[in-house]
């Protein structure tokens, strides 16, 4: 299956040159689009919380993702090594027009898949190196981190919904049908109403 994938940041901006781009490569490869994806939203954007994320996860082996650019994909490096990654651990080829990449299951793009993979890795790595460092800066500093030893914290899972649980419980609805209405433990009810009582 082929399919199109075309990302713009805002309204303002049109689809149709990617689209266009799409199309005139197809008929000189002599192929044809299966199916279009567009998306008006920030490369920025977590993966899962856009389209092409969903689509990443049904496409089977074999399968072609064609777009405009890399830059279609992601806003950085990090973001787009690691939805290439993900294609081509998976054996999914990713076509670029602009950029004239063929990623697939060829040696090359192994190769370049590995480098992808160690880069993320090496960039994982730093954030944590760096927000240890920044946490043992702070603690140096005498600021106390985290929530007080033995305090609970101010917020639970019902915070918020003190009127409605009250409600309820006016019209003599039970502890657990309470829990069922609001995806909670009976329990979690029970301590809830004690502290708001």
């Amino acid at each position: 299956m082929i399919y199109g994938y075309i990302r713009v940041s805002t309204d303002k901006q049109t689809v149709e040159n990617q689209r266009y781009e799409i199309n005139q490569f197809c008929e000189r490869q002599e192929i044809v689009v299966n199916k279009w994806l567009e998306e008006t939203i920030s490369g920025a954007k977590s993966i899962d919380d856009r389209k092409l994320g969903k689509l990443l996860r049904k496409m089977k082996k074999g399968d072609i993702l064609i777009c405009s650019e890399l830059s279609r994909l992601g806003r950085n490096l990090l973001m787009i090594m690691g939805i290439l990654n993900e294609c081509m651990n998976r054996d999914v080829q990713v076509w670029t027009i602009k950029d004239n990449y063929r990623l697939g299951s060829d040696i090359n793009s192994k190769v370049l898949a590995f480098a992808f993979g160690l880069s993320a890795e090496i960039e994982r790595n730093l954030i944590s190196q760096r927000t240890k460092e920044a946490l043992a800066r702070k603690k140096a500093e005498g600021v106390i981190l985290g929530r007080p030893k033995g305090r609970k914290s101010s917020k639970t899972k019902l915070t918020g919904q003190e009127k409605k649980i009250k409600n309820l419980l006016e019209n003599k609805v039970s502890y657990s049908a309470i829990g069922r209405l609001l995806k909670v433990h009976r329990l979690t009810v029970t301590n809830f109403v004690k502290k708001i009582e």
